[in-house]
């Protein structure tokens, strides 16, 4: 089966080349989807080359947010199955193995990635707390049993994503694309994987507001689509 790798870029100069280089490095059938959402440090400039190698780059005039830089991916890709990349080294590529391995032996329609089920190094206590109160929201709403909604890690048979209106920008596409998952009745099967978190110095981007934005996207898709 054929991965359609997705990856929103963000002023990822330090981190871009080498975890295309990691995700090349993957054996697996597979098209690379790179989008630049509006960066400015330079991170545009190492592109050009990238494209030389296969990976196809798309680019955005302005930043719109994590959600819409997917939402574009999501607009080419031809893979059977959709996996999320970040653009940064908090989580790595040899994963895929066991993250896409429950679709294509045809058990799961998604799986996520749960960064409380494998081995990880730097996580914040205050992130960890933020991201189990929201697991916990997500269960509660939705009916289900996840240990990490707010995963990096997600992989999907094509036709579930590519079949829904995502409607979020930023980071809220997290919370977004799960509740209309499991709206649909659909269940995620959860894998264990390594995360390696950074620091803010080291540019991590997502922030307290990003957490309230959380809450109000799962209250407001429990009702809306």
């Amino acid at each position: 089966m054929k991965l359609s790798i997705l990856i929103p870029v963000y002023n990822e100069r330090a981190t871009i080349l080498e975890i295309i280089q990691r995700v090349q490095a993957v054996p697996f059938e597979k098209e690379i989807i790179a989008v630049d959402d509006g960066s400015t440090d330079g991170t545009r400039e190492l592109l050009p080359p990238i494209e030389q190698q296969g990976v196809v780059v798309l680019y955005h005039e302005r930043n719109r947010g994590k959600g819409a830089a997917i939402v574009t991916a999501l607009a080419r890709a031809t893979g059977d199955i959709i996996v999320i990349q970040d653009a940064d080294l908090e989580y790595d590529p040899r994963d895929y193995a066991q993250l896409i391995q429950p679709i294509v032996e045809k058990r799961a329609k998604v799986v996520y990635g749960s960064r409380f089920l494998g081995p990880r190094m730097a996580m914040f206590f205050w992130h960890m707390l933020a991201n189990k109160m929201l697991t916990l929201m997500t269960n509660i709403l939705y009916d289900a049993i996840l240990s990490d909604m707010e995963t990096g890690y997600k992989a999907f048979r094509a036709d579930i994503i590519q079949g829904m209106r995502l409607r979020s920008h930023r980071f809220d596409f997290e919370p977004e694309v799960t509740a209309k998952v499991l709206k649909r009745g659909i269940r995620i099967f959860e894998v264990p994987i390594s995360y390696y978190g950074r620091e803010y110095s080291e540019g991590k981007k997502i922030g307290m507001k990003d957490g309230f934005v959380a809450i109000w996207t799962l209250l407001k898709y429990r009702f809306v689509d």
